[in-house]
């Protein structure tokens, strides 16, 4: 089968694309980009005609999910979340490993990849550092790879042992896998439950200090560096762990980072606002400053930061729906990443088109060495179709994920997923966006 989408602006940094062109799809494979594909080629293509204000580009790719399975079916699924990844404008989603059994051998492995098979998106696994994630001793880290792992991380439980790290990234480099690491001093964080600062002081809430963040990422960057491993900090919510990023990336280290769309547009502040003590305002890293707020834009803007990352962790309305100090961390994020980047860092010029599609689908490529990130012809026919300039009002009860906590409901923003393509197969029409017309 042929597809041809036409009529739309192509933005493929990977390969110096952006402008009027148009994408011609065979089977599940990009065939050709070009000002006009011919004739002969496009012959017996279904046809789809795009608006001329919408972009075409490669899939986006979310490389830290939470997808619940096995274990807690009951907040996620691997067919739910990879449902909510295609409303979202994901074309392919990177699962953490703390699921029920942990992620950390290569059955579990086995069992994610099996039940992804049929999945909307494409799902890659990620393999637990240590066993059961308890940071004493290491997982099999060539099974896990063999099994289909694309990464190494103990996420929600930082790796507090140096030497355990050290091992870790060293085994790691010998199958070019990168270590994704949840930075955050055990000791420093105590029992926190918000950024360290006046509104936890004023809200009566145990704070969690930037400093808890900022220490382990400079450990990590130092172990990077005496390894040649490659570090990956996740969620990165400080201003000093950028900074860190920034200098180590100056000289040579091998560290990468991620940032979340609820890191670089709220802050601490709306806790003390009118949705104080939301729980849907809990997550790991607390939000920060607006000084932290602003120095991640920046960082998004100037290369420092290499992926927008979601951090989409899906929970019981029942589980969150208790006091503050009792609730879980994390948010559900794989439905309004995607707008909320539009509105808050396109729109206002913050950021080029270009730029998102780096950070949303070409880097969190390169650095999981996985298929896309770019449209050149034999590349995946994965492709996130945007409707930058349609007006989107979040709405958790329409919400494809099993889960609902989001501190976005209700909010109006400026851009929208307008289909999501995967392997050739249009996974996703948003039947909101009108335009999408198919036809010979």
């Amino acid at each position: 089968m042929k597809r041809l989408l036409r009529g739309a602006r192509v933005v493929d940094p990977a390969n110096g694309v952006d402008g009027r062109f148009e994408v011609l799809i065979d089977r599940d494979r990009v065939a050709r980009v070009a000002p006009e594909v011919p004739a002969a080629e496009r012959s017996g293509a279904d046809v789809l005609d795009l608006k001329p204000d919408w972009v075409v580009c490669p899939g986006f790719i979310d490389m830290h999910v939470h997808l619940r399975e096995p274990g807690e079916e009951h907040k996620e699924t691997i067919a739910t979340g990879a449902g909510a990844a295609v409303a979202g404008g994901f074309t392919a989603v990177a699962c953490m490993p703390n699921t029920d059994p942990v992620n950390d051998n290569a059955s579990v492995t086995k069992f994610i990849v099996e039940r992804a098979a049929g999945a909307a998106a494409r799902v890659y696994p990620i393999g637990a550092v240590t066993k059961r994630s308890a940071g004493e001793q290491l997982a099999e880290i060539a099974d896990l790879r063999a099994a289909g792992c694309v990464a190494l991380s103990d996420d929600g439980r930082p790796v507090a042992n140096a030497l355990i790290l050290r091992r870790a990234l060293e085994y790691a480099r010998m199958f070019d896998m990168p270590v994704i690491d949840h930075c955050e001093d055990p000791a420093l964080k105590g029992e926190g439950v918000a950024h360290e600062g006046f509104v936890a002081a004023v809200l009566g809430l145990r704070g969690i200090p930037a400093a808890a963040e900022d220490v382990m990422v400079y450990r990590d960057i130092v172990l990077a560096e005496l390894t040649g491993g490659r570090v990956h900090i996740a969620h990165l919510s400080t201003r000093g762990a950028l900074r860190a990023v920034r200098d180590a990336r100056a000289r040579g280290v091998r560290v990468t980072c991620e940032v979340t769309p609820h890191h670089f547009t709220l802050t601490d502040e709306q806790l003390n606002g009118p949705l104080s003590y939301d729980t849907n305002l809990k997550m790991n890293p607390p939000l920060r400053e607006a000084a932290d707020r602003d120095a991640l834009v920046a960082g998004l803007a100037d290369g420092t930061v290499d992926a927008i990352a979601t951090d989409h962790a899906p929970h019981h309305y029942d589980d969150k729906h208790v006091e503050f100090d009792r609730a879980p961390f994390g948010i559900v994020g794989l439905e309004t990443a995607v707008s909320l980047a539009l509105d808050r860092l396109v729109r206002p010029g913050l950021i080029s088109m270009a730029r998102l599609v780096e950070l949303l689908s070409l880097n969190p490529a390169r650095i999981l060495r996985v298929p896309g990130g770019s449209l050149e012809a034999g590349a995946p026919a994965d492709l996130t179709v945007l409707a930058p300039d349609v007006t989107t009002v979040v709405d958790p009860a329409r919400f494809r994920s099993r889960s609902r906590n989001t501190p976005f409901g209700g909010w109006t923003l400026q851009g929208t997923v307008a289909a999501t393509i995967v392997a050739g197969r249009l996974a996703f029409v948003n039947e909101e966006v009108a335009g999408l017309a198919a036809g010979r």
